[in-house]
């Protein structure tokens, strides 16, 4: 399972969806799936623009941890 991290850097940041949104031009919505972990796709220049926003890697933004069922394995 692929891990989002935004909401903790925009709270950390002190930003609201909708200033996310104006300052990288992304679309709410996709904001929107993303802050709270719904997004099934992401495409390269919104990871790009995020990260330029935040100074952050990849690695900051998303994190890839271990889903329930395969660690039952």
């Amino acid at each position: 399972m692929i891990r989002c991290h935004l909401s903790t850097l925009m709270g950390r940041d002190k930003l609201r969806i909708a200033d996310v949104a104006r300052q990288t031009g992304l679309n709410r919505s996709t904001v929107t799936a993303l802050y709270r972990e719904t997004a099934t796709r992401v495409d390269l220049p919104a990871v790009e623009a995020l990260c330029r926003l935040f100074r952050c890697s990849v690695g900051e933004l998303f994190e890839v941890v271990a889903d329930d069922a395969q660690v039952a394995r």
